[in-house]
C-alpha cells in the first residue's frame, strides 16, 4: 500500500516530487523519500513520519536536478525500521541506482537467506533491496536488461521506478497488482501510483502504465516494451477500490468514487433495514453510505466526524479513557444519532475491535439502535501482495460468522456486500478475470505456499564491469 512517484525532464523535480507525495499520502505515513539526479550525481532525503514532517524548503532546494523519484512508505515486509524508507539508493558497478517499489515478493525471507549465504549484504529489511541485489550480479549490458534479468527471477506484486544516470524505468507486474499510471507536464513525463497526484502538480493523465510493460524515459524520448510471459487474466487488488485508493482517483480504468457509491447501493439492495438516518464511517465509507442513502431513501447524515489533525504519536492522559484512540479520531454528532435508528456504513471489518468501539461511541451518543453495514464480503485471508493484513487466526472474519461478528462490535444486525456484488461494484464485465479478490475469497492468483524457485545467480566477475 505505498505510494511511489516520478518525473523526468522538469527543472523542479524535487518540488514536484514532493508535491506528487503529498497527494499519495493516504498510502502511506511511516516514512518518506525523494532521490533526484542532476546528471553527476544523486541526492537523497528520507524521513520517518509525514511528507510535511520530513521535507523544508532548504531541504528541498539541496535535491538537485531535473529528475527524480519518490515513495511513502507503509510497511509491510521489513517493518518500521528507519533503514526501510525508500527510495533505496546504492552504488554498484554499474554506477549509481535508486528504487521506489509499492507492492510484496512472494518469498521473500528465501531470498534473502540464499542471497545472504553467497555472501550478500542487506542494508535494510525490505524485500526491495532483493531486486538490487539480484541486478547486481546480472551480467546484462543497459539498465532494462538488468531490471528484467532481476524481475524474471521472482514472484509477487511489484510497481517500480529505478532512477540512474541516464534513465527513469517504470515497471509494473504481469499480474497487474498494484496500480501505476503515466501523466505529463509539457515534455516531462510522470508516473504516480494514482492519477489524483496529477492534478496537484498540474500534470496531464495520460494513460496507466499496464500490466507487464516497462516504460523507459531517457534522453531519446519515451521507449515502452512488454518484455514479460503474458499473465491469463490480471489480478488487480479490488481492496484499492474498497479502501486504499483516493475517491476522486481513476484507478484500472474505473472510477475510485463511482464504484464505491455502486457498492454502497447494492449493499442496500442486499441487505435492507428500516431506520432513520444512513452515516458513514468517515473516510473511506462516505461514498458508500451516499450509494446506500440514494438507494434505500433513507437520510444521509453525517454522525461522526473525523479530526484530520491526530499525527503519529499524541499525548494519553495519565487515567485511562475507554477508547480514547477512537475518540481522538472521529467525535459522535448528538443531534443526528439520539433517538435514531443508525445505519452505519464502513468499508471493511479486520479484526473488530475498532469497530466495536465505534458502535459503542455511536450507542453513548443516544443512537436507538445501529445497523452495521459492509460493502465488502469478510476479511478471511491475509494479503501477500502489498497490504499488511493480519495472519488468518488474527482476522475476524475467519473466525466467526457474520452474526457473531454483529455480536461481538455491539451492532444491532450486520450485513455484507457479497462477492458478486463487490465485483459488480467495478462495473467491469470481465471482473473476475480482472481483479484479485484473495482477501476475501481466498483465491490466490500466484499461490504464495507454493516451494519458492529459487534461481541464485553467482557473483559476477570483476573484469567484465559495464555502465548502461
Amino acid at each position: 500500500m505505498c505510494g511511489i512517484f516520478g518525473i523526468y525532464g522538469h527543472a523542479e523535480a524535487a518540488n514536484l516530487t514532493y508535491l506528487g507525495l503529498y497527494s499519495l499520502q493516504h498510502r502511506g505515513q511511516e516514512a518518506a523519500g525523494i532521490t533526484t539526479f542532476d546528471g553527476s550525481r544523486m541526492h537523497v532525503q528520507r524521513r520517518q513520519g509525514l511528507v510535511a514532517e520530513g521535507f523544508s524548503m532548504p531541504q528541498l532546494a539541496h535535491l538537485h536536478g531535473d529528475r527524480a523519484i519518490g515513495h511513502v512508505r507503509y510497511s509491510t515486509a521489513g517493518g518500521s525500521d528507519p533503514r526501510n524508507a525508500q527510495p533505496l539508493t546504492v552504488n554498484y558497478r554499474h554506477g549509481q541506482l535508486a528504487v521506489a517499489h509499492n507492492g510484496n515478493l512472494l518469498h521473500a525471507a528465501d531470498w534473502r537467506h540464499g542471497l545472504e549465504g553467497m555472501g550478500a549484504i542487506f542494508q535494510s529489511y525490505s524485500d526491495t533491496e532483493i531486486i538490487l541485489h539480484l541486478m547486481s550480479r546480472s551480467e546484462r549490458d543497459t539498465l532494462e536488461e538488468r531490471i528484467l534479468d532481476s524481475l524474471r527471477r521472482v514472484h509477487g506484486a511489484y510497481s517500480l521506478l529505478f532512477l540512474n544516470e541516464e534513465k527513469l524505468v517504470a515497471v509494473r507486474d504481469p499480474w497487474g497488482y498494484r496500480p501505476l499510471v503515466m501523466g505529463r507536464i509539457g515534455d516531462a513525463v510522470l508516473f504516480s501510483s494514482e492519477n489524483a497526484a496529477f492534478s496537484l502538480v498540474g500534470a496531464t493523465f495520460e494513460r496507466e502504465v499496464e500490466p507487464g510493460e516497462m516504460i523507459v524515459v531517457d534522453g531519446q524520448g519515451v521507449h515502452s516494451s512488454f518484455p514479460f510471459q503474458r499473465q491469463a487474466g490480471r489480478a488487480q487488488c479490488i481492496f484499492e477500490h474498497v479502501y486504499f485508493a483516493r475517491p476522486d482517483s481513476t484507478l484500472f480504468g474505473k472510477s475510485v468514487y463511482a464504484s464505491r457509491v455502486r457498492a454502497g447501493e447494492l449493499l442496500a439492495q442486499e441487505h435492507p433495514v428500516e431506520a432513520d438516518v444512513v452515516i458513514p464511517i468517515p473516510d473511506s465509507g462516505i461514498a458508500a453510505a451516499i450509494g446506500y442513502a440514494r438507494q434505500s431513501g433513507i437520510p444521509f447524515g453525517l454522525g461522526l466526524i473525523r479530526s484530520h489533525y491526530v499525527g503519529r504519536t499524541f499525548i494519553e492522559p495519565s487515567q485511562s479513557i475507554r477508547s480514547f484512540g477512537v475518540k481522538l479520531k472521529l467525535s459522535p454528532v448528538r443531534e443526528v444519532l439520539a433517538g435514531k435508528r443508525v445505519v452505519v456504513v464502513d468499508d471493511s471489518i479486520v479484526r473488530g475491535t475498532t469497530s466495536r468501539k465505534i458502535m459503542q461511541l455511536i450507542r453513548s451518543a443516544g443512537a436507538s439502535s445501529i445497523h452495521l453495514r459492509i460493502c465488502s464480503p469478510p476479511v478471511t485471508n491475509s494479503c501477500f501482495y502489498g497490504i499488511d493484513t493480519p495472519t488468518r487466526e488474527e482476522l475476524i472474519g475467519a473466525q466467526k460468522s457474520a452474526a457473531e461478528i454483529g455480536a461481538f462490535v455491539t451492532a444491532d444486525t450486520l450485513g455484507y456486500l457479497g462477492h458478486d456484488n463487490l465485483l459488480a461494484s467495478v462495473a467491469d464485465p470481465d471482473a473476475g478475470r480482472h481483479y484479485c479478490t484473495a482477501c476475501f475469497s481466498g483465491r490466490y492468483p500466484e499461490d504464495p505456499n507454493a516451494p519458492a524457485d529459487l534461481e541464485l545467480p553467482s557473483v559476477p566477475s570483476p573484469d567484465r564491469s559495464r555502465h548502461g
